[in-house]
């Protein structure tokens, strides 16, 4: 089939002739899972996908979200995804994916206030950072005559500033940022409807020095994902983070604009020697201590950005300095203090 005639089809065609399409798959797949990732409905969507998209639209229950607004007992309610993030995202995923792999565009709600799409083929613009800092549409599109009738659709946009507005409306509402996952040949974006930490988010939306380059930072900062140097570094030289990496939290400047000095001091943990000296002190007042003794003693006072695994490589670190230091030694199982040399 030619391409022009191929692209339109899909938008407007029957459905009963979508055989026509191979290998392209003109299906959209909307599933509902619960909070642990089990399915608990389904339903599959086939040519024109101009309807198709407005008929999930209105499939996904975008369920109200409520909060108490700062300032007020009443509480604030509002949808969980607004409407032009379902919209864009949707029919991003119809106007890019690369139809001659086959595959199919699937959109998964999550019962915990989750949307993920996911369509087959590469980000072209390379990262979706190059398309939010960038201040022109991309040049180049996959499918031209599918796009270009989009656009005169009204579907999407011709100036390439849909991602960037699905960031802004995420951050006007205190929700996390949209999270993109480009890998394995693929475009999967995922949208939380509802807020991870009311206070700090809020007031880190509020704060009128930072862009929206920063807040995207600060985000993959709150979410405990991973900085390249330049990142790190960047965000270090304005004070908005601490720690070392991996384990970077934010730091008391941001924490004291968004009211919560408490988690902050839970993010940074406590100094060395002050865990040194619960152990020494545990030591000395019950003769020993076991590993589990000394596990139940820290794990709950180490800072919240260390993982399980971390934090016992933690207390095997400070049982070890102390070791070396002379100040206790091993007993079988358990740790003593060490005996002065005769």
């Amino acid at each position: 089939m030619d391409r022009l005639l191929e692209q339109q089809f899909l938008l407007l065609g029957k459905s009963e002739s979508s055989h026509w399409l191979n290998p392209a798959s003109a299906t959209i797949s909307w599933i509902l899972k619960d909070r642990d990732g089990v399915e608990r409905d389904y339903e599959h969507f086939a040519c024109p996908l101009l309807t198709s998209a407005e008929q999930i639209f209105h499939k996904i229950r975008n369920l109200k979200y409520r909060y108490i607004a700062e300032g007020t007992l009443f509480p604030e309610e509002v949808d969980q995804f607004d409407p032009y993030i379902i919209r864009e995202a949707l029919n991003n995923a119809i106007a890019h994916q690369d139809y001659e792999v086959g595959g199919k565009i699937t959109v998964v709600e999550f019962e915990d206030g989750r949307l993920c799409f996911a369509n087959p083929g590469s980000f072209i613009p390379g990262s979706v950072e190059r398309v939010i800092h960038s201040d022109a549409p991309e040049s180049r599109y996959r499918n031209r005559f599918l796009t270009d009738a989009m656009v005169n659709l009204n579907m999407i946009d011709t100036i390439g500033s849909g991602i960037k507005k699905m960031f802004v409306i995420q951050k006007r509402r205190f929700f996390p940022l949209p999270e993109y996952d480009l890998s394995n040949d693929r475009v999967q974006v995922t949208i939380i409807g509802r807020v991870v930490d009311m206070k700090y988010a809020r007031k880190l939306a509020e704060m009128p020095d930072l862009t929206l380059e920063d807040i995207i930072l600060l985000d993959r900062v709150q979410k405990r994902k991973s900085l390249t140097i330049e990142q790190a570094k960047h965000l270090k030289q304005q004070g908005f983070i601490e720690g070392r990496r991996p384990n970077f939290h934010i730091s008391a400047r941001v924490a004291n604009h968004g009211g919560d000095k408490a988690q902050y001091i839970r993010d940074r943990g406590l100094d060395d020697r002050h865990y040194k000296q619960l152990i020494c002190e545990y030591i000395e007042k019950f003769g020993q201590a076991r590993r589990v003794d000394i596990d139940s003693l820290l794990l709950d006072k180490l800072p919240d950005v260390l993982d399980e695994k971390q934090k016992a490589n933690k207390i095997k670190n400070l049982l070890q300095a102390l070791k070396n230091k002379g100040l206790i030694e091993p007993d079988g199982k358990s740790w003593r203090m060490s005996k002065p040399e005769s």
